[in-house]
């Protein structure tokens, strides 16, 4: 069985050596605090009292298990980003990485520009130049895997991305995985139904992780909705948003199939 997360980390690692070397070569750049950006995307994931989850739209051309999932074309990216934000989307992922999904931190750029709604830099962030390059260019929020990253790591990823006033999603995949992300002091923490070992989808299994969550997170369900039944049933329990990529990035018009799932809570 193929360990899609290693392979995806080890290639990480290079690039950050890589990255690493190229920023020991340049000035340093001043970053100032933005805390906007975290304001904005705490508000735009959080759920309103009797309101349907929020859903936060992603932008994935690729993946590793799936393959092509939507032909890339010039400017398709930013197209999509905004048919989202018109339906009604809360937020926007999008992945910065290039080789397993499609993306780049220059489409995260792109979007972060021409969107209103917070941006969610998705690209496997396991050392601070990452942090930086989320922040260079427009991120609200930084996705963290609890599973890539040691406890001590963890903590001191949560600490600069708030430093530089952006907000952390912390991802979880276990009961035990949401108490270390808890501990490192995360405001919103995400469930993935999807192991991102294998990239099973387990739905079930994901629901009762969500639900231990402390109340005073914002907590996200993440990935596996495809159907409006499957909207309906994330809609009843603890998850204040929804991450939704592949089954939109699938359809011919992304965003009036968002406004259909919107339309059917």
């Amino acid at each position: 069985m193929t360990d899609f997360l290693s392979e995806i980390l080890a290639r990480k690692r290079r690039e950050n050596a890589r990255r690493r070397r190229h920023v020991g070569a340049m000035r340093a750049v001043e970053r100032p605090p933005q805390r906007e950006r975290s304001k904005r995307g705490i508000r735009a994931l959080s759920r309103a009292p009797g309101a349907a989850p929020s859903v936060l739209a992603e932008v994935k051309f690729r993946s590793p298990s799936a393959g092509e999932i939507r032909p890339w074309s010039a400017g398709e990216g930013v197209r999509v980003a905004r048919a989202y934000e018109r339906a009604g989307a809360a937020a926007v992922s999008v992945l910065a990485d290039g080789p397993g999904f499609g993306g780049s931190p220059l489409l995260v750029r792109r979007v972060a520009e021409v969107v209103s709604v917070p941006v969610l830099y998705k690209g496997f962030v396991l050392d601070s130049v990452q942090v930086d390059l989320a922040y260079d260019v427009g991120a609200s929020l930084v996705l963290l895997l609890v599973r890539a990253l040691s406890d001590s790591d963890l903590h001191a990823l949560v600490v600069q991305i708030r430093e530089l006033g952006m907000e952390p999603v912390v991802e979880a995949a276990s009961s035990a995985e949401v108490e270390r992300a808890v501990a490192a002091g995360s405001t919103i923490i995400g469930v993935n139904a999807r192991d991102l070992s294998t990239f099973d989808v387990d739905m079930s299994a994901a629901r009762d992780c969500i639900a231990r969550i402390p109340a005073n997170c914002v907590a996200v369900f993440m990935s596996g909705v495809r159907s409006a039944d499957d909207f309906r049933e994330v809609a009843q329990s603890r998850a204040d948003a929804v991450l939704i990529g592949e089954g939109l990035m699938r359809y011919e018009d992304p965003g009036a199939r968002l406004s259909e799932l919107l339309g059917a809570v």
